[in-house]
């Protein structure tokens, strides 16, 4: 099992944890354990982090982008009696 220091803590915010895990009868150990288990923690991920927006937008296969150039081809034609 790991074990985790904490550095650095500000005296309010130690003294606040302290009082909290006393109100409820725990000890400061197992309230910390509490509030690390409902934290909202980011998923393990087995992909390298990229600085790109692909997460957000999303990615096409090679035969999605094939099916979409072909859908919107049509709209490269130029209508040249729109343009006089």
């Amino acid at each position: 099992m790991g074990q985790l220091s904490i550095r650095d803590l500000d005296d309010a915010t130690a003294a606040r944890l302290k009082s909290e895990a006393r109100r409820r009868g725990q000890s400061l150990n197992r309230y910390i354990h509490l509030l690390l288990r409902q934290a909202p923690l980011p998923a393990a991920s087995t992909k390298a982090n990229h600085l790109d927006l692909d997460s957000l937008a999303g990615q096409w296969t090679a035969a999605q982008g094939k099916a979409f150039e072909k859908a919107v081809a049509p709209f490269s034609k130029v209508d040249p009696s729109l343009w006089r």
